[in-house]
């Protein structure tokens, strides 16, 4: 779990970087890989057990899958990049008090592309008599309407 530091020092990655690192040789990929294949795409000179390990806490947290079709012992993720950003976005949205304000805080954060994209996004919802995008409680998350 090491790599070498400017000094010549053993550095430790963290658990978060090193579950970033073996998502990212999944999503990199449409097969299934093996422990030994993702510690061989992450590098650093890390163990297999360490490579397992990650991937059994990965596994814990649903965020990837023990391929039961085909190689034993592979994994694949359980969603894509961007849902998993996007489950990520939605709990930081509704952990506090007013998610409305921190959605107004993170649109001003936006580039223009973005902006302009969301707006296309947006566009796509129902609209209402006010010119609102409609929207509906599901699970205590607000979602947007897709038809009547």
């Amino acid at each position: 779990m090491a790599d070498t530091g400017p000094n010549g020092r053993a550095e430790r990655r963290g658990t978060g970087e090193l579950e970033s690192a073996a998502l990212a040789a999944l999503w990199a990929t449409d097969q299934p890989l093996t422990p030994a294949e993702i510690q061989a795409e992450i590098g650093g000179g890390l163990a297999y057990n360490t490579v397992h390990t990650i991937l059994k806490r990965l596994y814990d947290k649903g965020l990837v899958l023990r391929d039961a079709d085909g190689r034993r012992g592979a994994y694949r993720p359980a969603k894509n990049a961007a849902e998993l950003t996007a489950d990520v976005m939605h709990e930081a949205l509704y952990r506090g008090p007013d998610p409305i304000a921190t959605l107004q805080q993170f649109v001003t954060g936006l580039s223009t592309e973005e902006k302009s994209t969301l707006r296309a996004l947006l566009g796509e919802g129902k609209t209402d008599t006010t010119g609102r995008t409609e929207t509906s409680e599901e699970g205590g998350r607000r979602t947007r309407s897709h038809g009547p």
